[in-house]
């Protein structure tokens, strides 16, 4: 049954149409997640529906008697007010039960000081007392626009059962992939004014569009196909004296209007290769407290070349505290960071930075950088702002007129055309869209430096990272091998062996078939290897012998050039970047032939 109807909708902003004529049914029982690029109407969207914001044509129409919850993307909060106020103030008045739900859902996204005033808390903070409010309310339908934003991830498992166990309509905007697939049955894709509806999660979904384009591009061919044949019959002189031929000219100028199918643009992320040498990022004893709360407590760790480590930890952890020392921002209270002379850091911060709102697009790039280097060559920061998806027309549009995602991928660009080799990315998923992410994916298992992130999309995680340090709350870092499902999968067996030694096996077999029906249903939780892992475990032997065979070419190329210094200079320095790159090797050689005979053991019990 239909309760709500998007009938002939139709908006623009300045000169840019985000909605062309569109309709579209929600039925009773729907969990919708909303996809496209940045800037194509998600939010917009998302206001038409919970009636904030009015279409310039056509109109919404609802069921009689529907409540509506919505959560903005930047909630607007009342001077004065305490956390439990505003979380219980949407609430109908005279249920008795309000503030105990109140308090226990603000319990379960991390906030527990119900009378705090809301002006002194931070943003992420005032961002989940705004999700505890739109949960709390009695309504049919929640509106969220990105929910999972500074929600840690066991607050987004919590929620993404929430709303699994929720009777009403859910409509939503998130970049989480994890959490679409999870909670949606159904994806409406925005591209380029239209909408397009699949009855699907997003993992089918993207089998759907597939096959969509796909359909879409054979029905171009055929156009194209007979446009030519009619041409030519057209080129041998035929005259309109018939019925029959008006018809035909007639077909001949529809043809020549139809339009081409669309095809959303994506980023172009091109990696610099920047020389590193021996020394990159050593930790030694570094501690760091606020007050009686210790964040990290004498942590020691030297960061290898190329590496990719990921983050983890609930708010207030001390995750963006670690990266902000790194970083040269913070200092600690003891121990001490050494960081390489080769070493050029980028640092991508939870919040951008203060932008001047009234400069042009193109004028913020070139005050970093006029032309950047790729691997094909120097270009111009026009150029590469196109890449990144800002046209000529934007280029020249003044940074407040951008959206949030916008912004947020502006920054990201300016980081990048710094020539940096070590990428510090703290949050960098939170308001890009999916077709950037899956760029940026690409482009960090390319780029050639360190990666450390601090991330709570799982996806990303899974996609990115081959080691992850996770905050145990007392100040200590535990390194798990993998990404995030290796991880909690790791986590699993170590929990599963401490309560062995307890002497509680039937405990620890309950809650391990509870936690893994948590995470997903149909994983296995038996030693194996994660998907990179296998893939790099069937190369690795080729590519060692590869190295090998390399430093024998060198030091016969060293031996012939003995006496031109210039070339044995350079000879010399590619042997020790290849014999560094060995070693690596050779050390996860090691540790992915351990995996293999525990995994060969575990299979033959």
């Amino acid at each position: 049954m239909n309760i709500l109807n998007i009938e002939h909708v139709s908006k623009v902003f300045g000169d840019k149409k985000i909605f062309d004529d569109v309709s579209y049914g929600i039925h009773e029982g729907d969990k919708i997640g909303i996809i496209g690029i940045n800037g194509t109407g998600k939010t917009t969207l998302l206001k038409i529906i919970a009636g904030v914001e009015e279409p310039d044509e056509g109109q919404m129409i609802k069921q009689n008697g529907l409540r509506i919850s919505y959560l903005p993307q930047d909630p607007v909060f009342p001077k004065d007010a305490t956390v439990l106020s505003y979380v219980v103030e949407g609430k109908k008045q005279g249920e008795w039960n309000t503030e105990s739900e109140a308090k226990s859902i603000l319990n379960r996204v991390g906030i527990t000081d119900y009378e705090s005033s809301l002006e002194y808390l931070s943003g992420g903070q005032k961002k989940r007392v705004a999700l505890a409010r739109a949960l709390v309310e009695t309504s049919d339908v929640f509106i969220l626009d990105e929910p999972t934003n500074h929600l840690d991830n066991e607050m987004a498992t919590w929620l993404e059962d929430y709303l699994n166990k929720y009777k009403g309509v859910v409509i939503m905007v998130t970049h989480d992939r994890y959490f679409l697939d999870r909670v949606t049955n159904k994806i409406l894709e925005i591209s380029h004014g239209k909408l397009y509806g699949y009855d699907a999660n997003y993992s089918t979904f993207l089998e759907l569009k597939a096959e969509r384009e796909e359909m879409e591009l054979a029905s171009e061919r055929k156009r194209q196909s007979v446009l030519r044949m009619e041409l030519e019959w057209a080129k041998r002189g035929c005259r309109a004296r018939s019925t029959k031929q008006r018809a035909r000219l007639e077909r001949l100028d529809a043809l020549k209007n139809g339009a081409a199918p669309s095809k959303d643009q994506s980023v172009e992320m091109d990696s610099i290769d920047t020389r590193m040498g021996k020394k990159t990022v050593e930790l030694h004893h570094l501690s760091k407290s606020f007050g009686d709360n210790k964040i990290i407590d004498d942590f020691n760790y030297i960061v290898l070349r190329n590496q990719r480590l990921g983050i983890i930890g609930p708010n207030g952890c001390g995750k963006s505290t670690l990266m902000k020392m790194i970083a040269g921002l913070i200092e600690p209270d003891s121990g001490d960071i050494e960081i390489g002379e080769t070493i050029k850091i980028g640092y991508f911060a939870q919040e951008e930075p203060d932008m001047d709102t009234n400069q042009r697009v193109i004028d913020y790039i070139k005050d970093i950088a006029e032309y950047v280097p790729t691997k094909e060559g120097s270009i111009s920061a026009s150029q590469m702002l196109e890449r990144f998806l800002f046209d000529s027309a934007m280029q020249y549009t003044p940074i407040s007129k951008l959206s949030g995602g916008e912004k947020r991928r502006l920054y990201l660009l300016s980081i990048l055309v710094q020539g940096v080799n070590l990428l510090l990315l703290d949050e960098p998923t939170n308001n890009l869209d999916i077709p950037t992410l899956t760029i940026l994916e690409d482009y960090i298992n390319s780029f050639q430096g360190i990666i450390i992130t601090v991330s709570h999309d799982r996806y990303f995680l899974d996609n990115v990272v081959d080691r992850i340090f996770a905050f145990d709350g007392d100040g200590q870092l535990q390194q798990y091998e993998g990404g995030y499902t290796d991880y909690l999968e790791t986590r699993q067996r170590r929990e599963a062996d401490k309560e062995d030694k307890e002497g509680s096996g039937k405990k620890r077999e309950q809650d391990k078939k509870a936690s893994v029906k948590e995470w997903k249903q149909n994983r296995p939780t038996k030693l194996k290897f994660s998907y990179k892992e296998q893939k790099e475990y069937d190369t690795i032997d080729d590519t060692i012998a590869s190295l090998e065979e390399k430093i024998e070419l060198l030091d016969q190329k060293m031996m012939e050039n003995a006496t031109n210094s210039l070339k044995l200079s350079e000879l010399t320095d590619e042997k020790e970047k290849t014999e560094e790159e060995l070693d690596e090797k050779m050390e996860r050689w090691v540790y992915l032939n351990d995996l293999a005979e525990k995994i060969e053991a575990q299979s033959s019990q």
